[in-house]
């Protein structure tokens, strides 16, 4: 600053030596003459009253225009105070929503709402508010559903639409669509969601809902490939993104329960390790044998049970009429070599000789099973195995354990 200082100084003193040097070196005069008047002046004093009046005229000049200007920048000023004031309202409001006091916000929202920007101009069409009003707009919308005002709700709603042209078109879309889906109102967020266009669908956020819009509607393949999508693009988690994935796969599952053929070619064709899940192969295993669908559920289950071993399985293995029984009673008898105690194999193994009417081989797997792990079923498959054979002492000896086992399907017999 010092320096700074200094240097104008020496500009300053710079000019005064040169203006006094020139001074001296014109000596002329200028002379007027206005008879019977006759004025003489130096021609340096005439050039100083020349600036001199030339900088009067320029501040008299700039002193017309701004005031000729002063409405105007009043008019700009308290635009200005305006717009800042309510920058601050609409920041008040979003922070009380956020805060979940939304009967406030409203009330915020409502002033703001009632306030003229110009002598006939409401904010929401005043070009100048558009950010304000926008903010103001979704928030209240929000917080008109969150409170259940049906009737606020519509009218921020074409508030909001009246911003559309200011660049809110894609925020209020989103808007509506979480509101659709918080209501479980799919096929109006599905409305919604087609008037988004191609780009804006293709963003992470619009595919999170897209993705709860097709749960909602049971659409389990769309809801797949969205799952699928977003743990490519790492939006979600491999642990986030795999009950996602199963979900949906039950739920195709269960669409193609009555068409064994597409069942299994869906099985064949999904992820490693979605078919290695206990579950989903346990319910496509179900869906094939109620659906009379034996040689491919046996496929299934034989395929899961070589590589992972779930007991659970053997149920809708044993329990399919039909197909090749002899192949599933040696597939069975392979698999008890590595696992001679589990009853669930003991007592798949009893149920496929039953039908088989191997009966020596099914009474002895079936008491193999009830000495490991007694169960209803067992019990009364071995009753009525007995029944069979005519041994009725023995048969109601199994028939009254499986009634102490509370077993809803055993008859009561003395």
């Amino acid at each position: 600053m010092m320096l700074r200082a200094l240097l104008w100084l020496l500009i300053i003193a710079a000019l005064a030596t040169g203006g006094a040097l020139l001074g001296r070196l014109t000596e002329g005069y200028v002379l007027w003459v206005l008879p019977p008047w006759r004025v003489e002046l130096s021609f340096n004093l005439f050039v100083l009253l020349q600036l001199a009046l030339l900088a009067a005229g320029y501040l008299l000049l700039r002193l017309i225009i701004n005031t000729l200007r002063l409405p105007a920048v009043v008019a700009a000023y308290r635009a200005r105070r305006a717009k800042e004031r309510r920058a601050r309202v609409a920041s008040e409001a979003l922070r009380l929503f956020w805060e979940g006091r939304y009967s406030q916000a409203l009330k915020l929202a409502d002033a703001f709402a009632r306030e003229k920007v110009g002598a006939d101009e409401a904010p929401f069409a005043h070009q100048r508010d558009e950010a304000s009003a926008g903010i103001v707009a979704l928030t209240a919308l929000k917080a008109a559903h969150a409170l259940r005002d049906a009737e606020r709700s519509a009218l921020w709603q074409a508030r909001a639409a009246a911003l559309d042209e200011c660049g809110w078109r894609s925020a209020r879309l989103m808007t509506l669509l979480q509101i659709a889906l918080e209501e479980r109102d799919f096929a109006r967020a599905r409305e919604v969601y087609h008037e988004l266009n191609p780009q804006e669908r293709r963003r992470i956020s619009v595919l999170r809902l897209a993705l709860r819009l097709a749960q909602g509607e049971n659409d389990w393949a769309e809801a797949l490939r969205i799952a699928r999508l977003l743990e490519r693009r790492h939006a979600l988690s491999a642990d986030q993104a795999r009950p996602l994935r199963l979900a949906a796969q039950r739920g195709l599952i269960m669409q193609l329960a009555a068409e064994p053929a597409q069942l299994m070619r869906h099985w064949r064709g999904m992820a490693a390790d979605e078919r290695a899940d206990a579950q989903l192969a346990r319910l496509a295993a179900r869906q094939l044998a109620a659906a009379g669908a034996c040689a491919e559920c046996a496929e299934l289950v034989e395929a899961f049970l070589d590589v992972h071993w779930e007991p659970a399985l053997l149920d809708a293995y044993a329990a399919c009429p039909g197909g090749d029984e002899v192949g599933r009673i040696a597939h069975c008898e392979k698999w008890l070599t590595h696992h001679p105690q589990d009853a669930d194999l003991l007592f798949a193994l009893g149920r496929l000789c039953l039908r088989r009417e191997l009966w020596g081989k099914a009474q002895s797997y079936l008491e193999a099973a009830l000495a490991v792990a007694p169960s209803c079923a067992a019990h009364l498959e071995l009753a009525r195995l007995l029944d069979r054979l005519e041994r009725p002492d023995e048969a109601a000896r199994h028939y009254r354990a499986a009634a102490a086992l509370a077993c809803p399907e055993a008859p009561r017999k003395s």
